[in-house]
């Protein structure tokens, strides 16, 4: 790939005044794949963009709404369909760069566009004239030929419409757009704290000796963070994941574990400029303000209506079905950290930040695994290969990359043209694995580009995956743990989504947010198979393929510490719900005291926290999973069902297994309701007898 400046550092250059006359948003981008150049575009180009996106569809809009013929499909929901094409242009150029190397002028122009955006939905989604042509078309929707995707579109966009507010009275219309407004502003508070937080909170340490346990390759790294920060000599830690929880895991010095544990877990939670008590406590009085004014009883009653769940009562039912063999499971797993403690010869009851280090220490003295030793093999350029290994024996999928002439808005990402069975362009990849500052936490998926049509041409997706893997550092490569790879592999199962989604419409295109997992989790599974992890887990060193005794290791002990997993997963999920299931918010509200009681009334052990406490629970506070936490475990059970159709043929690989996924889960967009497009997969509706075996809950 050919080395450019990343878009990060053009904007943060880039002065102000800038001639705009030649902003490269405006015009197709002359570059391989019509992908954005990156390097030449600035802060200054992003806002005049979204400014006149906006004005565009905005004239659009009048456009649909003054035309004198009768509404139909093709001059109403089509033309809303295609409206705004230069906004989601500019949108799909600077979302993914505000959340993978944000800038303080980046952040700035999000608080400076947030109103604005919030605004342009209103003016297009509480308009009474351009709902009255809606409704119209809804209203003979039966006597319309349709196709299905159409059917669609149209029972959607009508749907958005009414959900949106537009029957609202005019008083309360613009009541909706006070709370929108206000609720754009608070979530986009909520993360922008939240970044500053994990990548500005450090534990530092003055001494080597209090690193005894932690592997060289994180010692090395605390030391360069350390260097960068004004503290040579000396070892620092983020919060990001592969900086932090290699502490919590390998570290002896328990006073370190607890200071690092506690940071952590405290992000959002410090009473500082940066403090995200307030935040919450307004966005879920706000929320529930707004599915009041839009008749629901609570907002997670308004937030489910269009979900596979439907109701918070089939949530619950879902997560207490696991609640109860986890937390059981998780006591048995404190009893052998205890066993653990009394070999050193203390005698101390465990805290949170004994877990991890106690469990793994329990775990190789049952099972004989040394995740160190694992991590040889596990190489993050040869997980790759595993990853594009497993898209081409179940879809055909191969992958070629691009080393030249393609526009880079990362110098370490790399790009993978995807290339179908049949040998067509299926996408364009960007793999962005490590961590910097200016990225957010955890890891995801999101394109540059969605997949869509013009005319009968089909424009390919480019997407991205970006997480926070551990870094190359020194002599010692990109050595991934177990959770690592399993991350890899998922995001990669919703790259997948994206590169095979096949719609005309973009009202199409998505799928329900407790459905939207299914295909990265399914694709976890293939992870640890034996004849995949033949085929990429090698030494660094040697070469030499992963040993058979340790693969054995790997599958015989791939359940132990589910306990812990299932609990802080579920504990979390409870929290989104029983904040969002409350029908009158305290004045005084305290998320962090209210998530504490009602976890401690379900019996949760001590040790074990959410894992995200509501300061910095980004999932729901920030807008994407909010009252929908849940869905990763409603889609596992979908997942760890959906992968026995493959077990059961015994052939992880099965061709007509693997075409009946790809046809009726991967490329429908959303066309169908999600159970009705995974009843047409495995032929039935799914068990949650699966999911209770793959956590080891279940013979």
């Amino acid at each position: 790939m050919k080395t450019v400046l990343a878009a990060a550092i053009a904007v943060a250059a880039y002065g102000c005044g800038s001639d705009n006359s030649a902003n490269p948003l405006f015009a197709e981008y002359d570059t391989p794949h019509g992908i954005a150049p990156f390097s030449e575009i600035t802060i200054d180009h992003i806002r005049e963009g979204m400014l006149r996106g906006m004005e565009e569809q905005k004239a659009e809009i009048e456009a649909i709404v003054s035309n004198p013929e009768p509404a139909t499909f093709e001059n109403t929901i089509a033309a809303m369909d295609r409206s705004g094409e230069l906004l989601r242009k500019v949108r799909g150029v600077f979302g993914p760069l505000s959340s993978s190397n944000s800038t303080e002028e980046m952040r700035e122009l999000e608080k400076e566009l947030s109103p604005l955006s919030s605004t342009h939905s209103d003016d297009i989604n509480l308009n009474p004239d351009l709902f009255a042509r809606v409704k119209a078309v809804y209203d003979q929707r039966e006597s319309l030929d349709l196709t299905a995707e159409e059917q669609k579109v149209l029972e959607n966009t009508y749907k958005r419409f009414v959900n949106s507010g537009a029957e609202l009275s005019d008083a309360d219309k613009e009541k909706l757009r006070a709370l929108n407004k206000e609720l754009s502003m608070l979530q986009l508070t909520f993360e922008q704290n939240l970044l500053y937080e994990t990548n500005n909170t450090f534990v530092t340490v003055d001494s080597v000796d209090k690193l005894a346990g932690l592997p060289a390759a994180n010692i090395e790294a605390a030391a360069k963070m350390a260097e960068a920060n004004g503290q040579p000599g000396k070892w620092m830690f983020n919060m990001q994941r592969p900086s932090c929880n290699p502490v919590l895991q390998y570290c002896s010095n328990r006073e370190l574990r607890e200071e690092v544990y506690n940071a952590y877990y405290n992000r959002g939670n410090r009473d500082n400029e940066y403090d995200n008590k307030e935040v919450s406590a307004k966005i879920v009085t706000l929320r529930l303000e707004k599915a009041k004014l839009m008749g629901y009883e609570t907002y997670a009653d308004m937030a489910l209506a269009d979900r596979m769940a439907k109701t918070p009562e089939a949530v619950y039912d879902l997560l207490n079905q696991v609640w109860t063999p986890a937390v059981a499971a998780a006591e048995e797993e404190l009893k052998d950290i205890r066993a653990e403690i009394r070999k050193e010869g203390h005698n101390f009851e465990p805290a949170g930040w004994d877990y991890m280090y106690y469990l793994d220490k329990a775990k190789q003295s049952k099972f004989a695994v040394d995740e160190q030793e694992i991590r040889n093999y596990l190489e993050i350029n040869n997980v790759m290969q595993g990853i594009f290994h497993v898209a081409n024996k179940l879809y055909g999928l191969t992958f070629k990359e691009v080393t030249e002439d393609v526009p880079s808005y990362e110098p370490t990402a790399k790009a993978w043209e995807v290339i179908d069975r049949d040998g067509t362009l299926l996408a364009i990849f960007y793999g962005d694995y490590f961590p910097r500052d200016g990225k957010g936490a955890g890891a995801w998926c999101t394109s540059f580009r969605g997949q869509s049509y013009n005319g009968e041409e089909r424009i390919i997706p480019i997407v991205v995956n970006c997480c926070n893997m551990t870094s190359p550092s020194g002599d010692m490569p990109a050595l991934q743990s177990i959770d690592n790879v399993e991350t890899m592999f998922h995001e990669f199962g919703h790259a997948l989504h994206s590169f095979m989604r096949d719609v005309r419409y973009n009202g199409a295109g998505g799928v329900e947010r407790d459905f939207v997992e299914l295909p990265s989790q399914i694709n976890e599974h293939w992870a640890f198979e034996p004849e995949v992890l033949a085929v990429y887990a090698k030494h660094y060193q040697t070469g030499e393929v992963i040993p058979m005794e340790l693969v054995n290791k790997i599958v015989e002990s791939s359940k132990y510490g589910q306990g812990f997993a299932t609990v802080e997963y579920v504990a979390a999920s409870l929290s989104d719900m029983d904040l969002h299931v409350l029908t009158e918010v305290p004045a005084d509200l305290n998320v962090m005291e209210f998530e504490a009681q009602k976890l401690a009334e379900r019996g949760i052990p001590s040790q074990i926290l959410p894992r995200y406490r509501m300061t910095n629970f980004s999932h729901t506070m920030g807008g994407g999973y909010s009252a929908g936490y849940y869905s990763y475990m409603w889609a596992e059970v979908l997942d760890a069902d959906g992968f026995e159709a493959f077990a059961e043929t015994g052939d992880i690989f099965n061709q007509d297994v693997a075409e009946r996924f790809r046809r009726y889960v991967l490329t429908p967009g959303g066309i169908d309701d999600g159970m009705v497009m995974y009843t047409s997969f495995r032929g039935r509706e799914p068990k949650v007898d699966a999911l209770l075996r793959n956590r080891g809950f279940l013979d």
